[in-house]
């Protein structure tokens, strides 16, 4: 079976998978935002993209299992047209964004998700309801940013997190809706030869891992206050949307 060689990759990748496990499993999945930038210093964002999928789909499998009579409903309803078409939009602008362009994307998003995180700490006075015209926008949004490289949570949490529902129930909600996004993606990445031989070989050596995240994850649901790993989570984002940015930039002499 071929797959990555370089145990460096690996040393990155193993807390990553995990971080993205217990994410998923516990906080609403929104730090798959930091797998693709983080895998993205040491290999292309397209490669680190198509390694990612199928662990988040195995993932999602065991999500389901924890948290299958939890979901908004009417949200999902809202949000999965828009992401789907999100998905369409990104699969047919594919060739035309470079690795550079998806490095200063990422950054971007990671930047901007980290900032709104800082800017509304303060408790937010009004509660929006589920809005099909938002829910739509924002689903889109996040179906396109996920395609290119799994970055739907901060989409979704923009629109989400106004609604101060229960946390259990935005968890699970979550977990439904990149459930869908997923295996949706899957066709998409297919057609477009991002399964290689050494992307599917070094996905499946990273496997095991995929169960032990979400175990993780439920876990910390009930033991870890959230703001604990949120604090270090959005620490992390900000420094690697930074980097990706920069080199991004850099890599597409914008410069100087």
């Amino acid at each position: 079976m071929t797959f990555i060689s370089d145990p460096a990759f690996y040393m990155l990748a193993i807390p990553v998978v995990l971080l993205i496990g217990v994410s998923k499993g516990g906080f609403a999945g929104s730090l798959g935002i930091l797998s693709v930038p983080l895998l993205s210093l040491m290999i292309s964002p397209v490669q680190a993209a198509a390694i990612v999928l199928p662990i988040l789909c195995v993932m999602d499998l065991f999500g389901l299992i924890a948290y299958r009579r939890r979901a908004d409903w009417r949200n999902l309803m809202y949000l999965l047209p828009g992401a789907i078409f999100g998905i369409i939009v990104g699969y047919l602008l594919y060739n035309y964004l470079s690795a550079d362009f998806i490095k200063i994307l990422l950054g971007v998003v990671c930047v901007v998700f980290t900032l709104n995180h800082y800017i509304r700490k303060r408790p937010i006075d009004h509660v929006s309801k589920a809005s099909m015209t938002k829910g739509t926008f924002w689903g889109t949004i996040a179906g396109f940013t996920s395609f290119v490289a799994h970055a739907g949570g901060p989409p979704l949490q923009f629109y989400m997190l106004p609604q101060k529902i229960d946390k259990t129930l935005y968890v699970g909600t979550s977990v439904w809706f990149f459930f869908a996004v997923n295996y949706v993606k899957l066709i998409p990445y297919g057609l477009l030869g991002q399964f290689s031989a050494e992307n599917i070989g070094t996905s499946i050596a990273l496997l095991p891992l995929a169960p032990l995240g979400i175990w993780l994850g439920v876990k910390a649901h009930k033991l870890i206050p959230e703001v604990i790993f949120y604090r270090i989570a959005y620490f992390l984002v900000l420094i690697t949307g930074g980097k990706l940015f920069w080199d991004g930039l850099n890599g597409m002499n914008l410069l100087f």
